[in-house]
């Protein structure tokens, strides 16, 4: 519309019917001062529900009648002077209008359709059906090849919800297409800027994929143990996603997430950030992006039970708390000394789209800041008051003794006046006005008579001065509109000589986000409009490279001396596997330049990721999955298999898939199968799935059992982590959810191809060659199939000892198996670097629950059962050196930065040395059951030491621990009863 036209709708809600029974439509050409009421001009009876008007011709308007009395739309070209009433077939429940093409308008109906018009309305035509709400696009300028495609989310035949595309007049089963293969979760599709988000749950995780520019989409890769519960997008701004994603044991806070450009690799900013739900149920995150100047964020923190505001200078990388004012209100000093004493800001943008909000900042004033807050040790809700940052948030002060109360405070004249107007329930007469950031207030009338004010209508962008108030005189009264006119109070245009200048920085640091920047703003006083034409803007120069132009590369993690170093879950190696021999690739340094950082020269050379020519390495970590992730597939439907490999050469590596069932397909790289590689069984079955994997360097060969058609969910193998050859041990499959009805088991030991079939969830079985063993357990229930795989260390004999850690490892623990293997792993490399062991002689298995414990395994060398006393030697010395370390507080770790944990040996009996010997029991190791049944007892017969003397023969009856994998916080010695005998050692 033309900047002298308004056009108000208002409805009457009766209370007692619970609906509107009336509406009326005004308009006013002259910004406000005058009105037309256009009732009969739309049908008297007319009941209107919404008013829009187009983004791309603000002539063009369309108000939508009430679908609880009729359906149809009213469609005006002139600024809404007249209208034309056309009647639809269909209950419109939201518009979105095209951004480019003024015509083209999307419909969702009430029934979950989703309409497209090319006329502005006149005509409708359907395009699909079971649209998930607020979940359909349009096509973005430059990235989507046509203009009028729509992304939507849909249910289809098949029941599940995926991602679709089409154009809006070709838009039939057969002219849609689906970017992504696999069904996703409902409600998650978000289409952004350059990005296209979707989220698919698979065994109880959620996992996120994105596609950037329309390119494939890639799984986003957050930190290895961050266990998303939820995630939402906060930003998409220059080329760069920020996400908040809260983690498996959090419950009101979030941490913030930011992504490297292609919106894939995702590295931590802030953690715990406060999060809080809207009226309608939305979450909403305490953070806060300063408006006109990039990189600048405000972040309430939670920290020991108390919210704390931060701010950020560089997207995230460094942050601190916000220096509280020098002088209160009356001019007396404040005091307030970091870190115990800072300001604190409440961060919630206003819901109502007609008041302010609790903090606002403008582009068209950069560095201006107006919040509500309070000075302490902590954010509260009461003793709140008014501060303005003129500076981008280095400094603060309190708005004078006026704003005791809490005000809506707007910015007028392209940011450069600000009004404000005490936020209150009770009619008011007055206004303030400042034209110097807020350090002076002027008062000003707007009414004869005291308004109950129900919000305002400002544009800070408009060069005319004028604002709306709206409200009532009184609680019964009609709608009143006040036009408030600023151009008296300016006494001139400003020119030259009423500006300064302003050099935005960071506690002193000039060079914010890579530049050196200085604005132009109206001196503290002067009292003149800026008009149109005004800008900013003086200088811009880039600034040298320093440390903080740089965050951590994903799988790094900043220590307290500020470097990056990998996660200990994180192979830097593994970024390589996409290169080929003779091609080369980018190295990270374990450091990335913020995105949007302009800075040059300095540590960009030495930071910035190198190019290497790629290493070449044998197949490694090959995997055979389905697309769906199960295994199990119906006879004559199509059955998916995706290959993957943590390393290895991509692009020379020769793959071969055997299907089982006398059919296999080779390929000459990897490229033919990144999509996936279909087969149809023609028969009902179980098929052993073979991918073999190979270049001049090596192969590598998976193995996966499908059944062709039967139903379960979860299933743990629980097998010991030690055997002794040639005895029996039992191993558990634990399923889970426990479900009524058979359930058969399918065993595979070692290289066997044929499985062992039972009916009962345990086997016993005899390993007799020493090294590394291999159990896999299918378990099929109806048409579910689950699988389990481990790996059971087989030795003649060897000695345990039970572990414990400083109880800060504790917090960290997400207790799933994933993580206790990584964590094993961690403890394994600080024993071998303390103790000079070799790492092929100790093994460490983590239990499940808490608190945290695990059982060391220290096992003879190598081809020594010829020597078998003098390997017994050898490995009471083994064991004294590993006690004395343990004993001594040698062995520790960082889990992550700040994070430094202590292993201990476990003061509990002394751990046994197992062999076997006659008369010993057949189990070698404490179980890690996860399931134990009613009157199941494990009985673990071993052979104790102490130092390097042998004492009794001893059998423990060792508690049981349940699926859930948690135990006591306190745990009891196993009870044990000791023969007078004296051991012996059989040979």
């Amino acid at each position: 519309m033309g900047k002298r036209v308004i056009l108000i709708l208002t409805k009457l809600y009766d209370f007692n019917l619970g609906s509107v029974t009336e509406s009326s439509l005004w308009r006013s050409t002259d910004y406000g001062t005058t009105y037309e009421k256009l009732n009969d001009k739309v049908g008297l009876k007319t009941v209107l529900s919404y008013l829009y008007v187009s983004p791309t011709n603000k002539r063009k308007i369309m108000l939508l009648s009430d679908p609880e009395i009729e359906s149809s739309i009213l469609i005006s070209s002139d600024e809404g002077a007249t209208y034309q009433k056309y009647r639809l077939n269909f209950y419109i429940q939201s518009l979105l209008f095209h951004p480019k093409q003024e015509e083209w308008i999307l419909a969702y109906s009430l029934d979950q359709k989703l309409y497209s018009s090319m006329d502005f309305g006149r005509k409708w035509q359907l395009m699909q059906e079971r649209v998930t709400p607020n979940r359909f696009y349009w096509s973005v300028t430059g990235l989507d090849k046509e203009p009028d495609l729509v992304h939507m989310e849909a249910r289809t035949a098949d029941g599940h919800t995926h991602y679709l595309t089409c154009r809006i007049q070709e838009c039939s089963e057969t002219k849609r297409s689906g970017p992504f293969s696999r069904s996703i979760d409902i409600s998650s599709l978000v289409v952004q800027d350059e990005y296209i988000f979707i989220q698919v749950t698979a065994g109880g995780r959620a996992n996120y994929y994105v596609s950037y520019r329309r390119e494939p989409f890639a799984q986003i890769k957050l930190p290895k143990y961050s266990l998303p519960k939820d995630m939402h997008i906060i930003s998409t701004d220059e080329n760069q996603v920020f996400a908040a994603v809260q983690e498996w044991n959090q419950n009101d806070t979030y941490n913030l997430y930011i992504s490297d450009t292609r919106g894939v690799y995702f590295t931590l900013a802030l953690e715990n950030v406060k999060s809080s739900r809207g009226l309608e149920g939305n979450i909403i995150i305490d953070l806060y992006e300063v408006a006109g100047i990039k990189g600048i964020f405000l972040a309430n923190r939670k920290i020991d039970d108390q919210i704390k505001t931060f701010i950020t200078y560089n997207k995230g990388r460094d942050w601190r708390l916000l220096q509280a004012p020098d002088t209160d209100l009356r001019g007396n000093p404040v005091v307030c000394q970091l870190p115990f004493c800072s300001l604190h800001l409440h961060l919630q943008l206003s819901e109502n789209p007609y008041t302010s909000g609790s903090i606002s900042s403008k582009e068209t004033a950069p560095g201006l800041l107006v919040a509500t807050g309070n000075i302490g040790s902590e954010l509260s809700y009461t003793d709140v008051g008014v501060f303005i940052s003129p500076d981008g948030g280095n400094s603060w002060r309190q708005v004078c003794f006026i704003f005791e109360e809490e005000y809506n405070v707007w910015f007028l004249d392209w940011g450069g006046t600000l009004v404000a107007m005490k936020h209150t329930s009770v009619p008011i007469r007055h206004m303030w006005v400042s034209f110097d950031e807020g350090r002076s207030w002027s008062k000003y009338s707007f009414t004869s008579t005291p308004l109950f004010v129900d919000g305002s209508l400002v544009d800070p962008g408009i060069e005319t001065q004028i604002m709306t108030v709206f409200g009532h005189f009184s609680l019964r009264s009609e709608w009143q509109l006040v036009k408030v006119d600023y151009r008296s109070i300016f006494s001139r245009r400003c020119n030259k000589d009423d500006y300064q200048t302003w050099h935005l920085h960071n506690q002193g640091e000039p060079c914010v986000m890579g530049e050196r920047k200085i604005y132009k703003k109206r001196k503290p006083g002067a009292q003149c409009s800026l008009g149109r034409d005004y800008s900013q803007t003086v200088v811009s120069e880039p600034c040298v490279c320093g440390q903080g132009d740089f965050e951590c590369d994903y799988g790094y993690e900043r220590r307290s001396n500020n470097q990056c170093v990998p996660a200990f879950w994180f192979s830097p190696s593994s970024l390589s596997k996409d290169c080929s021999i003779g091609q080369s690739y980018l190295n990270s340094t374990g450091y990335r330049r913020i995105v949007s950082n302009n800075c040059t020269d300095g540590l960009r050379e030495k930071y910035m990721a190198k190019m290497e020519k790629c290493p070449g390495k044998a197949p490694r970590g090959l995997q055979i999955i389905t697309t769906d992730g199960k295994l199990v597939t119906e006879q004559g439907h199509n059955a998916t298999f995706i290959i993957l490999m943590e390393e290895g050469d991509l692009q020379r590596t020769n793959i071969q898939l055997d299907f089982g069932d006398g059919i296999a397909v080779s390929y000459a790289n990897f490229s033919p199968v990144e999509d996936g590689i279909r087969h149809v069984y023609k028969s009902a079955g179980i098929f052993q799935v073979t991918a073999y994997a190979e270049n001049s360097l090596g192969s590598d060969t998976a193995v996966l059992f499908l059944h062709v058609v039967c139903p379960v969910e979860h299933v743990h193998l629980s097998v010991p982590f030690v055997a002794i050859r040639n005895k029996d041990i039992n191993i558990t499959a634990v399923v889970w959810p426990s479900q009524a009805g058979t359930l058969t088991y399918f065993w595979w030991f070692g290289n066997s191809t044929k499985p062992l079939i039972t009916l009962e969830s345990s086997i016993s079985y005899i390993f007799t060659v020493e090294g590394m063993n291999t159990v896999t357990v299918q378990v099929a229930a109806g048409n579910i199939l689950i699988q389990d795989t481990k790996e059971i260390a087989v030795h003649e004999y060897f000695q345990s000892q039970l572990l414990s850690f400083s109880p800060n490892l504790d917090y960290h623990n997400p207790d799933i198996p994933e993580w206790r293997q990584d964590i094993g792993k961690v403890i394994k490399r600080a024993l071998v670097q303390v103790t000079g062991i070799p790492d092929e002689q100790i093994l460490v298995a983590v239990f499940p629950g808490l608190p945290t414990s695990a059982e060391l395994f220290i096992l003879p060398h190598k081809n020594t059962t010829e020597r078998r006393k003098s390997s017994e030697d050898d490995l009471e010395q083994v064991v004294e050196v590993l006690f004395n370390a343990l004993n001594q507080n040698l062995v520790q770790f960082e889990l992550k930065p700040g994070v430094e944990v202590i292993v201990y040996v476990t003061q509990l009996t002394l751990a046994p040395l197992v062999d076997s010997s006659t008369g010993h029991s057949s189990s070698a190791m404490l179980m890690l059951l996860s399931v134990v049944f009613v009157g199941l007892a494990v009985f673990l017969i071993y052979k104790f030491k102490s130092k390097l003397r042998w004492h009794k023969a001893c059998t423990s009856i060792v508690p049981c621990i349940s699926y859930k994998e948690k135990r006591p916080s306190t745990a009891l010695p196993p009870q044990t009863q000791c023969s007078e005998s004296s051991p012996r050692v059989q040979k």
